[in-house]
């Protein structure tokens, strides 16, 4: 028992320690010194540590209003990303999740406040709200005149008194931000700043939890699984839903915000929370676009990580109906990185394609047992894509599978736009449509493959004669060759016995993709660039796909 606890221990530091930090206890001031060092001279932090950790513009006189925010670390690039011209005058750093001391806060606002006054910016957590309101009054028993704002904006868990501070507090920022850098008195930026808390909402989604340095990592949302409405600091959400897909997702969190939102145009921010590729955000910004709240949006900002939960795999939507001097004060200049642009949402624009790239369409043509052979030969490489994508994970980048088995339900969607009583014909408009359909080498390389077995097809040559003149054009522009690991290793022995009978080209296939397995070099694709105790053993994904499909056509 007392090894297995060790092992489990041992097992939790690893797990502990995969994330490129030193130790657990210098994280945000390591974290601020690196910021402040790259900030051109622009930042600066007061000498606390490790205590007091705040940065300060450096080019601070003190003669308008001062905005101070902050709170725990761990969300970043707030706040202290959002230290600059037009924003942020002070940050105030906490630990991991914590909310910084009174005298951090206290020494931030003393650092930078004037006869003008300063503004704090706190998120409504019950840390924040003491730590900050306290600071604000032994600031005022030093004169200072100084307000606070509180933003609750979280619209997930409706029947709490106060909601939580999330993303919706950039919003704050960047129009108080703007307000202070133009002049405006301390007054008028307060009411600004509490018009934007008191009509901001925002909801956000996540598929995992994040990773809290020097804690195990809690997996309490299982596979399939969403968690809707949980918090910037992993707390746990207002329910689990199903995961589909991210329209799904989008729509449910719509759901919840168009209740709360007024019959306006607004502004949407689209906030990373730390763990999503961009990629998924672009989707996610689409969706959005196209959900019910869509014509309501009027001007986006992001998608980009705004106001992260570490690495969480998650996003959230704030929405704001500013009027059109406040979209102005949105998009009023800022150097700061970490603001990302204001942007009109509109339609997606379209151009035609330039002359000469439009395809010349093929006169479809019914033929039933060519529609269904070519149906089934697809099918199979449906059937095949999560087995030809574990292979590729093991020497290349694990999506040959997704790619044949798109492109074979592409052919399906096309197949009654196909000449198929024209087999010359039909060679020619598959590599058309794998052309446009097909991503990656493997697509071009099988589109060149078709159509030169069309043009070989139409000087009269047999099906056999055709194929192989297709593959060798492949082999021309693509440079493999048998032996090289890759298709080529099935396709060429399956080609040369065709004529003797489908079954000897399926065994021949085989036999071809079963060799790859052994082979220790790859002269060609991905594979190349893999060392070989990462191939032997594996067949190569495309001769596998190549010797499936022959086995296939041998049970006809």
């Amino acid at each position: 028992m007392r090894s297995f606890l060790i092992q489990q221990k041992f097992s939790q530091i690893g797990e502990n320690m995969a994330q490129f930090i030193n130790t657990k206890e210098n994280i945000v001031t390591e974290a601020v010194d690196g910021l402040v060092a790259a900030s051109g001279g622009k930042l600066a932090r007061l000498d606390g540590y490790p205590h007091i950790r705040v940065v300060v513009r450096n080019d601070w006189d003190k003669s308008r209003v001062a905005l101070i925010s902050g709170g725990g670390s761990g969300h970043e690039p707030a706040h202290a990303g959002f230290v600059g011209e037009g924003m942020l005058t002070a940050a105030v750093c906490g630990d991991i999740f914590a909310s910084p001391t009174v005298d951090a806060v206290l020494a931030g606002i003393l650092a930078v406040t004037g006869s003008s006054g300063c503004l704090l910016i706190v998120k409504n957590y019950t840390g924040d709200r003491l730590n900050f309101g306290l600071a604000a009054e032994r600031a005022r028993q030093f004169g200072l005149n100084v307000e606070l704002v509180i933003v609750a904006d979280d619209v997930a868990l409706p029947d709490l008194p106060q909601a939580r501070g999330v993303a919706g507090t950039l919003f704050v920022h960047k129009i108080a931000g703007a307000l202070a850098e133009n002049g405006a008195d301390l007054a008028h930026i307060a009411a600004a700043a509490r018009k934007v808390v008191s009509k901001t909402k925002s909801i956000g989604i996540s598929l995992s939890t994040c990773t809290i340095p020097g804690s195990p990592k809690e997996d309490r949302i299982p596979p399939g699984m969403a968690e809707l409405g949980l918090g910037i600091h992993g707390e746990a959400g207002v329910e689990q839903i199903e995961f589909k897909d991210a329209s799904k997702a989008v729509a449910t969190m719509v759901e919840r915000l168009s209740a709360a939102m007024e019959e306006k145009p607004h502004v949407a921010m689209i906030n990373n929370l730390g763990g999503t590729s961009v990629i998924e955000m672009s989707i996610i910004l689409n969706e959005i676009r196209r959900s019910a709240i869509g014509e309501r949006i009027t001007h986006v900002i992001g998608p980009a990580a705004m106001m992260t939960s570490l690495d969480m795999h998650g996003f959230s939507i704030s929405a704001y109906p500013a009027d059109d001097a406040e979209i102005a004060l949105l998009k009023q200049h800022t150097p700061l990185a970490a603001w990302p642009r204001v942007s009109r949402l509109g339609q997606v624009s379209i151009q035609a394609l330039p002359d000469g790239l439009t395809p010349v369409v093929p006169m479809p043509s019914m033929h039933k047992p060519t529609r269904e052979f070519l149906t089934s030969c697809c099918e199979v490489l449906i059937a095949a894509e999560n087995d030809l994508n574990a292979l590729d994970a093991k020497s290349g980048d694990g999506d040959t599978g997704s790619t044949l088995a798109g492109a074979a339900r592409a052919l399906i969607s096309a197949v009654d736009r196909l000449p198929l009583a024209d087999h010359t014909q039909l060679y020619r408009a598959i590599g058309l449509e794998l052309s446009q359909t097909m991503g990656g080498s493997c697509g071009v390389l099988l589109a060149i493959f078709f159509a030169a077995a069309g043009d070989a097809a139409s000087s009269g040559l047999p099906m056999r004669e055709a194929l192989q003149a297709g593959l060798r054009r492949m082999q021309e522009i693509g440079g493999a060759r048998p032996g090289d690991r890759t298709m080529v290793d099935a396709l060429a022995p399956a080609l040369d016995v065709l004529d003797e009978s489908m079954t000897e080209a399926a065994k021949a296939a085989r036999a071809g993709a079963d060799r790859s397995a052994q082979m220790s070099k790859a002269n060609a694709g991905r594979a190349s660039y893999v060392n070989a105790k990462h191939l032997v053993g594996h067949a190569d994904p495309g001769a596998e796909a190549v010797a499936r499909l022959f086995e296939h056509l041998a049970l006809l």
